[in-house]
């Protein structure tokens, strides 16, 4: 039998859940309900990155990505407290070939931004090979934890009321008497009245199997290797800019520190095509995961030498979905797509986790 609902979200990473919480708590939705295909929320995407909590230093190339993310900052830090990892000192270089922004470009662009920047200390920067980084800049950013987030929301979704399925997939959409009805893999049936497709790489697997319209999207099978820092850079973290240059973070949900590279980092890539639709997730699944850390490390260590002695313990794999135009500016907009072929069923995928606000702005119109 159908049930009746006010709205439907399917995707349980950290965009669905915090979507769900914003409906009930602030819009003040009679019923939501999260359906998530895996065994447990916030397991894909949401957790298989780079746990970066972005001060907007990243995107010198889109001044409204870099403001974005220097606003909505301190929130996400404040409303995150407990799962914020602060323990460390950030570094943003800047490479003197190949980098799309200079140093002097880099500091009048975070000043734009009101972003906190300052020279980094001379210790700091003499580990840097200077015939390759024309300087070094101290900043401030965090790290997130995945695992507190994602605990933290799942038991204020419970307090609230709102239902949550796991291990549940969604096998199309469609309409019927003026509301929708989601039919899921094992044959149930909901009614509502709304639906948000929050499934990030899955957006368009949904619309196909829907007959809705496609959304252009493009997708990287992505590697994050995990390692062990050497003692010289313990409670550091760097990020060269702006190319194909290397990052380094804290993963505090494993104690351990991301390694991602622009050029290696992605082992595929493809566009979503409706004629030869590609399953992300089965391709991932399919696929036999070669590391790129041999080549990371090799580059990496030309601009910083000490780099060399970190030792590779694992790799998080992830299909990473991004619009078409961020490759060419580098920007992070959310996606935000009322009535994509049906009224009320709509699309949502942010770039980053404090791109949330953003989509809670829209949530307001849509719900207002």
């Amino acid at each position: 039998m159908a049930e009746a609902n006010d709205t439907m979200i399917i995707g349980g990473g950290f965009f669905g859940l915090s979507i769900a919480r914003y409906l009930r708590t602030h819009l003040k939705q009679k019923r939501v309900v999260v359906i998530e295909k895996e065994n447990e929320f916030m397991r894909r995407a949401s957790y298989n990155n780079q746990a970066r909590v972005h001060g907007g230093y990243h995107y010198p190339r889109s001044l409204l990505t870099g403001l974005r993310s220097q606003v909505n900052f301190s929130r996400f830090v404040a409303e995150n407290e407990s799962a914020i990892e602060k323990d460390f000192d950030k570094y943003y270089a800047i490479a003197r070939q190949f980098s799309k922004v200079s140093a002097r470009q880099f500091k009048l662009f975070c000043d734009r931004i009101s972003a906190e920047v300052d020279s980094a200390p001379k210790a700091i920067k003499d580990l840097f090979n200077n015939k390759l980084i024309e300087d070094v800049f101290k900043v401030k950013e965090y790290a997130f934890n995945a695992d507190i987030i994602r605990d933290k929301l799942v038991n204020d979704l419970a307090n609230s009321g709102v239902e949550l399925y796991t291990g549940k997939s969604v096998r199309q959409i469609f309409p019927k008497g003026g509301k929708l009805v989601l039919e899921t893999e094992d044959g149930k049936h909901f009614e509502t009245k709304n639906v948000l497709n929050c499934t990030y790489s899955h957006i368009n697997k949904l619309n196909k199997a829907s007959h809705l319209p496609f959304i252009p999207l493009k997708h990287e099978l992505a590697e994050m290797c995990l390692i062990d820092l050497p003692k010289e850079l313990e409670k550091v973290s760097v990020t060269v800019m702006c190319g194909p240059f290397f990052s380094f973070m804290p993963f505090p949900v494993r104690n351990l520190t991301t390694l991602s590279h622009v050029r290696y980092t992605p082992h595929s890539e493809w566009p979503d095509n409706e004629k030869n639709y590609r399953d992300g997730h089965a391709y991932l699944e399919a696929t036999t995961h070669i590391s790129h850390f041999p080549k990371i490390l090799a580059d990496a260590k030309r601009y910083l030498p000490a780099l060399g002695s970190a030792t590779y313990k694992d790799s998080l794999w992830e299909v990473k979905t991004v619009l078409p135009q961020s490759e060419r500016d580098d920007s992070r907009p959310i996606l935000f797509r009322k009535n994509n072929g049906l009224p009320g069923y709509h699309c949502i995928m942010g770039g980053k986790l404090d791109n949330i606000y953003d989509a809670f702005r829209e949530l307001d119109i849509l719900y207002g």
